[in-house]
């Protein structure tokens, strides 16, 4: 059909049609109205309840893909829900997905970890010569491991190893328990058993020409060489005093360590709040290469 301004002046009229025929036909092809229906009695709508719904019957007028628009998730019409959108709330937001297990280890080191262990601290060196590691406190839950954050550490100045002996300045690669605790401050709220004494005192300088002063306030003992259920000072060497001992976990003077893995003081209160016996902690320490074997 000619638009208006096309229309030839001799154009004749067409007959006059009738209301209904006048409507808008693409409209009429797309719509159609439905009967309301009579609301029973014991409905949860009210009696005076009415509406009339408009069903889309063309492509293009729901969602992508074709067809009418999908409902939402509290049931209401898409189309009544349009320009009114949502506030993400913290129960809307998913979950965030926990690890099966522990990242990084490889099936020889994960069959060390006891069935029983609820809580593992992950230190993972840099490299098998290095000195600088990062630690994570995970924690068991039915939906998988949960992680803590991942703080800086030092480990022992000439890295890692799998034959730990006196004075070879390397850190012990393994799994080990986590049972006994202490420090030359009070106790800071420790679930471990905690011994405090003078002899954590500790002086002198670190490999850095850093003081040592404070590093012993919080330790806790790596059963590595430990006799379990004694304080960490305790000098008893089940594997022998050539194998060495006295591994700890213990506060970060600010360079590498003999042998044991240090953190910032903060960070050693934290683990000592939070370590439990009724979870059987571990320590899994070692380089990314070794650990992941």
């Amino acid at each position: 059909m000619a638009s208006p301004n096309n229309a030839s002046p001799n154009h004749r009229r067409t007959p006059r049609r009738s209301r209904r025929a006048r409507r808008d036909p693409s409209v009429r092809d797309r719509i159609r109205v439905l009967p309301v229906r009579p609301v029973r009695v014991g409905s949860r709508l009210p009696l005076t309840a009415a509406a009339l719904v408009v069903v889309a019957a063309v492509t293009g007028c729901g969602a992508r893909g074709g067809g009418p628009a999908s409902a939402t998730g509290d049931g209401m019409p898409a189309a009544a829900t349009q320009g009114a959108a949502r506030p993400v709330t913290g129960l809307d937001a998913p979950a965030p997905q926990q690890p099966a297990r522990l990242p990084g280890l490889g099936p020889k080191t994960l069959a060390q970890i006891p069935g029983d262990a609820r809580q593992v601290v992950l230190v993972t060196g840099q490299g098998k010569n290095a000195n600088r590691s990062e630690v994570v406190l995970y924690q068991r839950t039915d939906a998988g491991w949960r992680p803590g954050a991942t703080w800086p550490a030092h480990n022992a100045l000439k890295g890692w190893t799998d034959d730990h002996h006196v004075g070879d300045l390397r850190s012990p690669i393994g799994v080990f328990t986590l049972s006994d605790a202490g420090g030359r401050l009070p106790d800071p709220g420790s679930k471990l058993p905690y011994t405090r004494s003078r002899g954590f005192t500790v002086g002198g300088d670190g490999f850095n020409g850093e003081s040592l002063a404070g590093a012993f306030d919080y330790v806790v003992a790596i059963d590595y060489n430990h006799k379990k259920g004694t304080s960490p000072l305790d000098w008893t060497r089940p594997l022998g005093a050539d194998r060495g001992g006295g591994i700890w976990l213990h506060v970060d003077h600010g360079g590498p360590t003999h042998g044991c893995v240090s953190l910032d003081k903060a960070h050693m209160k934290e683990l000592l709040r939070t370590l439990d016996p009724a979870l059987h902690p571990v320590v899994v320490m070692g380089d990314a290469g070794s650990l992941s074997s």
